[in-house]
């Protein structure tokens, strides 16, 4: 069973960082991690949020970018992945026309 909710700690454990280094992305990249807080208020990541900081790490550390060049590669995947999102849209609506024209001559 896959968890809900990542800790600070866990988040750091899964990139091999400490988790002072997990905090200050968190804070850096305020714009793509969305933490939430528990009653002690502890940070709480998601699955996607873990996903995002692999791609943090990635970029920080085996591209050497600096945050400023992370950030910009962050905000240039987030826009690739809404142009896939309208062109994979369009197509669906495409088929669903198509197969409403075969449906009327069948």
């Amino acid at each position: 069973m896959e968890k809900l909710f990542y800790t600070v700690g866990e988040v750091a454990g899964i990139l091999g960082e400490n988790s002072s280094a997990v905090r200050y992305w968190s804070n850096s990249f305020s714009r793509y991690l969305h933490p939430t807080r528990n009653g002690k208020g502890d940070r709480r990541f998601t699955k996607e949020d873990v996903e995002t900081f692999k791609r943090i790490h990635f970029l920080l550390k085996s591209q050497g970018m600096t945050l400023e060049g992370a950030a910009k590669a962050l905000a240039a995947d987030r826009n690739a992945g809404v142009d896939r999102n309208v062109k994979v849209l369009e197509s669906l609506r495409n088929m669903r026309e198509q197969l409403a024209e075969i449906r009327k001559t069948l």
